[in-house]
């Protein structure tokens, strides 16, 4: 398999809990970019998971890895910013921005690192053939001197070591636990990975939804609010994972609360409203939307609905969350973040010295 760009990356599916059989390697997931990284005699590129070059959003990296890395080398990992309080995926995202004077600032100020975990090549010359547990030991061996902002993944074959990452790494801001199968080759583009996450639920209130792509007899995804010290219904992400007989049920479910829906909604200010704070606004446009539809309908705010959540992003949900069941038993206004797990912070450098 040639080792020349672009190569899809390998993935994981996510699964319940470490596998008990004998014969994995257990690495941390880092919650970063994925790239991979191409050292030719000439240049080296960094392309991302959908295949697209991320060298001009991280200049100092790139280079940075050009002057570390031998010619014929590629890597595959993760792109990082690290903060005094551990990884900073906010941070992350403010690195993809149009404008070369903002990143050439941000370059200095947020420099960002990159944490490999897999070898693809080397000398100019495959090594995806190889099974995981061999890669692992050439990627340490060309690694083993690196200094940041190159960085080698710890790894270790102890299930309740990673059991033990799994609890503590995350207060540094890492999103869990990956298993690899030390006989496996790389395989792009495939699932032949394990990832274990967090698992956590919340209560929250359903204040509003998306219509499901282009139809207008089935819902998309439900947003979801908590109330903050102040009582302010904040808007923190969104739950989607329903059949299509589901969303169809949802929309006559729902439809007595669109009924004078904005009169009093805590949300009105945003109806219709496609500029601004992305973070807060359920209708609000970033760059990281692709120019989606991402307007909504108002519900009142009156039904709640359990969800399960990995882990938050500031005051939000990090990913979609998935949707559990109706607590009818829940009144809106007990919706608050004071629900959610406080997660205990853990120092990145312990992370980087596992």
């Amino acid at each position: 398999m040639d080792p020349t760009p672009p190569i899809e990356p390998m993935l994981a599916k996510l699964v319940d809990e470490l596998p008990a059989d004998p014969g994995f390697l257990f690495e941390p997931k880092w919650d970063g970019f994925r790239a991979i990284v191409f050292r030719t005699a000439d240049e080296t590129l960094l392309q991302s998971r959908d295949l697209k070059p991320l060298n001009r959003y991280f200049p100092e990296l790139a280079q940075a890895l050009h002057d570390a890395l031998p010619k014929g080398c590629v890597l595959d990992g993760e792109i990082v910013v690290v903060s005094p309080r551990g990884l900073d995926f906010d941070a992350l995202q403010q690195r993809i921005h149009p404008a070369a004077s903002r990143i050439a600032k941000l370059a200095l100020e947020t420099p960002a690192r990159f944490v490999a975990f897999d070898l693809l090549g080397a000398g100019g010359r495959s090594t995806m053939g190889l099974a995981q547990a061999e890669r692992r030991t050439r990627l340490e061996r060309l690694l083993g001197s690196m200094k940041p902002p190159l960085h080698l993944t710890p790894m270790t074959r102890d299930r309740a070591e990673a059991q033990r990452w799994l609890q503590h790494f995350e207060g540094a801001g890492l999103d869990g636990v990956i298993a690899k199968l030390e006989s496996a080759v790389y395989q792009p583009g495939k699932r032949a990975m394990l990832k274990i996450k967090h698992v956590r639920s919340a209560d929250c209130v359903v204040a509003g939804f998306r219509w499901y792509k282009d139809r207008t007899d089935a819902i998309g995804s439900l947003l979801l609010g908590l109330h903050d010290d102040a009582g302010v219904l904040q808007h923190v992400g969104v739950t989607s994972s329903f059949t299509m007989a589901m969303r169809q049920q949802l929309l006559q479910e729902l439809a007595p609360l669109r009924e004078r829906a904005l009169e009093s909604h805590p949300w009105r200010a945003w109806a219709g409203a496609v500029v601004g704070d992305a973070q807060r606004m359920p209708g609000a446009q970033s760059r990281w939307s692709g120019g989606k539809d991402l307007s909504w309908e108002p519900l009142r705010p009156e039904r709640v609905c359990e969800v399960r959540y990995d882990h938050l992003q500031g005051n939000r949900f990090r990913h979609a969350t998935v949707f559990m069941r109706w607590r009818p038993d829940k009144p809106p206004q007990e919706c608050r973040y004071d629900q959610l797990e406080v997660t205990t912070p853990y120092e990145l450098a312990k992370v980087f010295g596992a």
